[in-house]
């Protein structure tokens, strides 16, 4: 429930497309957002020099002392900028995607629409490494963890959501990560196989995912204690299996695949119930559920602890997912080096011979951006800037002193 003396919705100077206003209710301090208090602990040590056992670790260590190490790199740059554009849009596009799912489940009367969403609590991870993010959070939830609680993760892609969750899943005892993507591709299955009873020659969308029919679906499956462990069985249509034996096969062939979204689009409000029942169930035996996803169905999960993770500079969400790539690249690069002199005795190369990989690594994707005719106008906005620094005479500080 909000506070009872809640802020009003902050005024727009012009209406914002629904979608837009989903995204940014990922990463802006909007009515139903409020400010964790920051940690007490003292600022993060700076990064490391970029090496062969940081590159080897693919952590955020890594993309730190990639960042760290490229800096102000004006080709670093326009890739970062590139990286955080992609991103925004993306996550645009899936919101747009996701409210028009949401809206018809709501129509269809299958889930209530919600005027006024749940509070969510902003971290702002810049500065702050994944261990301190997640000390953040344990400390709000408290003892509730050693009752059984559900956890909701938010933010905008890049914002280290995964990490922050893996690092709760090893913090937390008698914990379990929800995804809605298994429930999403098992009713996908669903709809492919009725598909193939009536030798239809294709998935077939108006005649599979008809009301009648997503109804007899979502009742084909159950979420329980199966062998032991939490799972979700698929009975009906001829299938009888649990999600845990066929997640890395049946579920991801190509069939599936490929008409994962369709389905999606038209079942968020089932899988939206289905997933609330779930972590209710999980709960109620004392199980920690950590949760990952977009606020507009994690809204419907009945749980006070919900976290936002921000950035306050958004460019940096770029930064990170080029270090990442670079880190990645030059890991190649470096391994590479010790696979040429395979005959002789693994020597591990110095700093500064794995920080001429990373440039080199920076240099071949600049290359590659250049080929893109939207990112080759990233690359020219750089060398301005770039040409501008280097052309700005000593005596020009003394002038304008």
């Amino acid at each position: 429930n909000p506070p009872p003396h809640a802020a009003p919705p902050l005024r727009c100077p012009r209406p914002l497309s629904a979608a837009m206003q989903a995204l940014l209710s990922c990463f802006s301090k909007n009515y139903h957002l409020k400010n964790l208090p920051p940690p007490s602990a003292a600022p993060p040590p700076p990064p490391p020099r970029v090496s062969a056992h940081v590159l080897a670790a693919e952590d955020a260590t890594t993309s730190a002392a990639v960042m760290a190490f490229l800096g102000s790199e004006q080709g670093f740059l326009a890739l970062g900028r590139y990286e955080t554009d992609l991103i925004i849009a993306r996550d645009e596009e899936d919101a747009e995607k996701l409210l028009k799912g949401i809206q018809l489940s709501v129509s269809k009367g299958v889930i209530p629409a919600m005027e006024t969403p749940p509070t969510y609590k902003m971290i702002d991870v810049i500065g702050k490494s994944p261990d301190d993010v997640c000390s953040v959070i344990l400390s709000d939830v408290g003892r509730a963890a050693s009752k059984g609680c559900v956890i909701v993760l938010c933010g905008l892609s890049g914002t280290g959501k995964g990490t922050t969750v893996a690092k709760l899943q090893e913090s937390l005892s008698n914990c379990v990560c929800w995804s809605n993507g298994n429930v999403f591709r098992a009713l996908t299955l669903l709809a492919v196989t009725w598909c193939k009873l009536f030798n239809l020659p294709s998935f077939d969308k108006e005649a599979a995912l008809t009301a009648a029919n997503l109804a007899a679906f979502v009742q084909m499956l159950s979420f329980g204690q199966y062998n032991g462990a939490w799972d979700i069985r698929i009975l009906g249509l001829g299938l009888d299996v649990l999600v845990s034996e066929i997640k890395n096969t049946t579920l991801k062939a190509p069939e599936v695949a490929k008409n994962i979204p369709t389905v999606a689009e038209m079942t968020q409000g089932e899988v939206i119930r289905f997933a609330a029942d779930a972590t209710r169930q999980m709960c109620e035996h004392g199980v920690n559920v950590l949760l990952e996803g977009r606020e507009a169905t994690v809204n419907y999960v009945d749980t006070p602890y919900r976290y936002t993770l921000t950035m306050n500079d958004t460019q940096v969400i770029g930064k990170r997912r080029a270090a990442q790539r670079i880190g990645a690249e030059a890991l190649r690069k470096v391994e590479a080096l010790n696979e040429e002199g395979s005959e002789e005795a693994t020597v591990t190369p110095s700093v500064e011979e794995v920080e001429n990989k990373v440039m080199e690594a920076l240099g071949d994707m600049i290359e590659e951006l250049k080929s893109d005719e939207k990112g080759a106008q990233y690359v020219a906005l750089a060398k301005p800037a770039a040409a501008a620094a280097a052309d700005v005479p000593e005596e020009d500080e003394d002038e304008d002193l």
